[in-house]
């Protein structure tokens, strides 16, 4: 089995990532990223036009993809008011109650930066009477930048724009009892496992009986993050991405969920007892759940028409599309339990 070595690398990366801004559209640093990590190690990674990157990991025969995605949840510039604030437009799906009073990050077209806060258009409860009542929408929620900015010409004239890429603080914790507290942990959580499973495949010298591939996909909190770039002799694709906690699910922060179905329909049932079988062989803590408001990125290659097996795993991480939480227990069976999978005498 593999050893809890490459468990706290795989912390390390995803502490790594989820300081590295990468709302949907803009993830060419945290791609680049894990292009030098990978090719560090001497792998040859490629990225593909759409800027998704793909890395063969080895093996021969019955091909395998292990994807993961690294877009998040952001903001974008809708426009610029006249007293020099910005109103948003979201990017990915989350509830404006989510983000409100959180710091964040524009980055201008050019490559500038500049920090502000999300705050209600009313956000003085001493003022106003309807800071409890107000929507928490794209309306009533605006940026206030950390600048000396009264006007619109005040903000353009730092360079701010429509469409400029507004990040948010990940507010990253790792505790000294293995909780992982940050925004982000959808999917950078799972990125960082799978760069831990190259990492131990390369340093073990670990010989695959199949090929496996691993991808990063740039798009899936919009949608169609693995809608292209598959490798024409894929045959089974698992989306590695976060186990959703909450109702009535059995997932929790110190397991590895299977999903047996979610929004998209059942997954592949060959392949989701072959996960049951593996985790109870290596008495794993892993769950098996339904996530009711869920699609994956192995969907997305579905409906692009790929002829695929389909599979969906990932840490159980509280509190998704907010600020996150999951703990090292979850990542250790997560990484297991794909180590396990690829070589069953792992």
């Amino acid at each position: 089995m593999i050893t809890d070595t490459y468990t706290d690398y795989s912390i390390e990366q995803i502490l790594a990532l989820t300081a590295i801004p990468s709302p949907s559209g803009y993830t060419h640093k945290a791609i680049k990223y894990l292009f030098d990590k990978l090719s560090e190690m001497g792998y040859q990674p490629y990225t593909t036009r759409k800027k998704a990157l793909l890395c063969d990991l080895g093996g021969e025969g019955e091909p395998l993809l292990l994807a993961a995605h690294v877009d998040t949840l952001g903001a974008m510039v809708r426009s610029i008011k006249g007293n020099g604030r910005l109103r948003l437009t979201w990017i990915g799906g989350f509830a404006g109650n989510f983000v409100e009073n959180e710091n964040v990050t524009i980055i201008t077209r050019d490559g500038r930066e500049y920090t502000g806060t999300i705050h209600l258009v009313h956000a003085a409860a001493h003022t106003s009477r309807e800071t409890d009542s107000m929507s928490r929408n794209d309306v009533n929620l605006e940026v206030i930048i950390d600048e000396v900015v009264k006007s619109e010409a005040d903000v353009m004239a730092l360079g701010i724009r429509n469409g400029d890429i507004i990040a948010f603080d990940p507010r990253t914790i790792y505790t000294s009892s293995g909780f992982i507290k940050s925004r982000h942990l959808d999917d950078k959580a799972s990125a960082g496992i799978l760069v831990g499973l190259a990492k131990w495949i390369k340093d073990e010298g670990i010989v695959l009986k199949r090929r496996v591939y691993i991808m990063f996909t740039p798009y899936e909190e919009v949608g169609h993050g693995a809608s292209s770039g598959i490798p024409d002799d894929t045959v089974e694709m698992i989306s590695v991405d976060m186990g959703a906690i909450g109702d009535d699910l059995k997932t929790d922060v110190y397991k590895v969920s299977i999903c047996a179905k979610d929004s998209g329909g059942p997954y592949d049932y060959e392949i989701v007892s072959q996960l049951i079988a593996t985790a109870d062989k290596h008495k794993l803590d892993y769950a098996v759940d339904i996530y009711p408001y869920y699609g994956s990125d192995v969907e997305a290659s579905l409906r692009a028409g790929y002829d695929l097996r389909h599979g969906l795993i990932g840490p159980g991480v509280f509190a998704s599309h907010s600020y996150e939480r999951t703990h090292k227990s979850a990542i250790e069976n997560t990484l297991k339990l794909i180590a396990a999978y690829i070589i069953p005498d792992a």
